[in-house]
């Protein structure tokens, strides 16, 4: 019995194949396993130190002709407040208000390479716990509290990273700050930030990583001083900060512990007039 013979061309078509067969299956592979899903983003990568080649934020400040107000928060029961050095730079007077229509003089002391200031009473309310010495995160949450447009109000937000405050004008200067964006705010609370400055930005144990300084409405940001900073001005203050425990704070509840932490007067509103 004989087979048909097969046409040249196929054998070696089937030569060939065989050969390549052959040669795939000897190549090495060294393919890199699946990445791990990316973590949750409040267990993000751990924030960096400041650096001059983080991004820059400038800023134009000029000198204050009217009265104005914002936030400051205690950081000891003797009469020391923390708030934002452009709220009360520039003012004859200052006071942290107490009650509608009633206020208490305040001195004032202005960081000259932070954009903070430090606020001395006769008699203060229960400070704030402080969380200036601890690792953040990317996308970790902060709960902003105080008197947005001169009204009590608060906002969450997630952190983004650091960048670079440049203050032009009065107080020029280049320092490192905190970016976070907002994530959402008091209900019914439309536009500005503004008279939020000065006031505490908490971690979710109710401790102060910085102080709320600046908003960009247009990219959903909002600005606080960094943890190292704020550190070094509440170093130069002559009274020591209290430590008490902070309260938990979350999505569900920042509104309901801004209310208390106002109505304990740990913050308060602070005015500056310029006459």
């Amino acid at each position: 019995m004989h087979f048909p013979r097969l046409p040249d061309w196929l054998i070696y078509a089937a030569v060939v194949v065989a050969l390549l067969i052959a040669a795939i299956g000897r190549q090495e592979r060294a393919d890199a396993p699946a990445a791990p899903p990316p973590p949750p983003e409040a267990e993000g990568a751990a924030l960096g130190p400041p650096s001059p080649f983080d991004p820059a934020v400038v800023v134009e400040v000029a000198d204050k002709t009217q009265a104005g107000a914002g936030t400051a928060f205690s950081v000891a029961s003797s009469g020391v407040w923390v708030t934002a050095r452009h709220v009360v730079e520039g003012c004859a007077r200052a006071a942290i208000v107490v009650a509608p229509g009633r206020g208490v003089q305040a001195t004032v002391a202005i960081d000259p390479n932070a954009e903070t200031a430090i606020l001395t009473t006769d008699g203060g309310a229960p400070p704030l716990p402080l969380g200036l010495g601890q690792s953040l995160r990317r996308g970790e949450r902060a709960f902003h509290m105080g008197f947005p447009q001169g009204r009590p109000g608060e906002a969450s937000s997630r952190l983004i990273g650091r960048e670079n405050l440049v203050v032009q004008g009065r107080g020029a200067r280049t320092e490192p700050v905190l970016v976070w964006a907002e994530t959402g705010r008091t209900d019914g609370l439309k536009g500005t930030l503004a008279g939020l400055s000065g006031g505490p930005a908490l971690d979710d144990q109710g401790r102060v990583v910085g102080v709320t300084i600046a908003e960009s409405p247009r990219r959903g940001r909002i600005y606080t001083t960094a943890p190292e900073t704020t550190a070094r001005t509440l170093a130069r203050s002559t009274r020591r900060p209290g430590e008490p425990p902070g309260a938990t704070i979350g999505a569900d509840n920042y509104g309901r512990v801004a209310d208390d932490l106002r109505r304990t007067l740990r913050v308060a509103q602070v005015v500056c007039l310029t006459t």
